[in-house]
């Protein structure tokens, strides 16, 4: 085959080699806009008038590129505009040409680490353990006691002590404070006996039952010693002095697993997104490229076939004719298309950004100001009742 455009292009198959990577070449569209494209750019550079010296296959390969270079800018937009909804997900789910909702599952898996330290939830698992409390002696500590044997002497924290009083409400139904069995007596004598002894509290203030829960509570605190604890390092010393022997029960977390960076709730053996180089966005499907980014492709294409030409006319400056030479166009036919090029992106950058989530918010958020300026200069209409 000559090296120089023929004047047609052989068209594109499948499987027949004709683009390097053959992204498209089984698409209909693109099989049938790859050779008017390859006429298209021909012409622009100067067939039949001038000689071409590319071939059918550099100007679909041209095409190709374009194709490709739309879909990563576009797809490069799409990911910074979605990745906070997208990370997390499983990486085998192609999302072009797909709608992605935004959502909060970036803000909640942040939320939850706070609901882990309140513990109201999050992503680190609460454990349980116990030590025997020995008469008279109150000290203990809990890293020799259970971190070690039961945790492979893995750093602990201690989250809460079962160790405390019972609530003062428990103490409320006591038939010498005019409660509990009293209550049921003067019940029965109503003829109320099978009624819940609750009941009596219908013609008293709730203030009534703060006051007494509050007056049992100081009693045990001035009064009585009450049961308390301090905790420091993991060592554990228990108030009141022991009496006897019991089980001390206490929940725990291992600062492993709350300081591992890699907790997940995804499940295991998935790819999930992480960050920006594993989002699903693949190469776009020509066909389902709409005119608007067709046109686009088109120029890139052109802009990348001049400079094709170029470097194929810059390796001879000059051929010598006779009795003078001729100086060729390479250079410029270069810089041409690397400005073309560079005001093609830049042109198609500054469109999707102004189609952002932020700049669509923001335009509606105008609209809306403005409607309502508007709607404010209309007279009101005067009721005649």
């Amino acid at each position: 085959m000559e090296a120089i455009w023929p004047g047609s292009g052989s068209g594109i198959h499948p499987d027949s080699g004709s683009t390097p990577f053959g992204l498209y070449d089984s698409d209909s569209t693109f099989q049938s806009d790859a050779p008017k494209f390859a006429k298209w750019c021909a012409q622009r550079l100067g067939y039949p008038i001038m000689a071409v010296e590319l071939q059918d296959i550099q100007f679909y390969t041209c095409f190709e590129e374009s194709i490709t270079e739309y879909s990563a800018q576009v797809n490069q937009f799409n990911i910074r505009e979605n990745l906070l909804s997208l990370k997390g997900q499983a990486t085998g789910s192609n999302v072009t040409h797909k709608v992605v909702t935004p959502n909060l599952s970036s803000n909640i898996r942040i939320a939850e680490q706070y609901g882990t330290e309140a513990g109201v939830g999050g992503t680190v698992d609460f454990k349980s353990g116990s030590i025997t409390v020995d008469s008279g002696s109150q000290v203990y500590d809990l890293n020799s006691l259970w971190a070690t044997p039961s945790e492979s002497g893995e750093a602990i924290e201690i989250r809460k002590v079962y160790y405390e009083a019972a609530p003062a409400v428990h103490r409320y139904f006591d038939p010498y404070a005019g409660t509990g069995a009293g209550s049921y007596n003067m019940l029965d004598s109503f003829g109320w006996g099978g009624m819940t002894p609750a009941v009596q509290f219908m013609m008293m203030p709730i203030y009534a039952d703060l006051l007494r829960i509050q007056a049992i509570e100081f009693n045990d605190q001035v009064r009585k010693s009450a049961y308390t604890f301090e905790l420091r390092n993991n060592k554990i010393r228990i108030f009141p002095n022991p009496a006897s022997s019991y089980k001390l029960w206490f929940e725990y977390i291992l600062k492993g697993d709350r300081d591992n960076p890699l907790q997940t709730q995804f499940g295991q053996g998935i790819s999930r997104v992480s960050d920006y180089s594993n989002v699903p966005y693949d190469n776009m499907q020509y066909q389902y490229i709409n005119d608007v980014g067709k046109q686009w492709i088109r120029k890139y294409g052109l802009a990348l076939s001049k400079e094709l030409l170029g470097i194929i006319r810059s390796k001879y400056g000059t051929i010598p004719i006779p009795n003078a030479d001729t100086t060729l166009d390479g250079e410029t036919l270069r810089s041409e298309a690397q400005a073309e090029k560079e005001g093609l992106i830049t042109e198609l950058r500054e469109m999707l950004e102004g189609t952002s989530r932020k700049a669509l918010l923001e335009a509606d958020k105008d609209e809306a100001e403005f409607l309502q300026e508007k709607l404010q200069k209309i007279p009101y209409p005067i009721y005649v009742g």
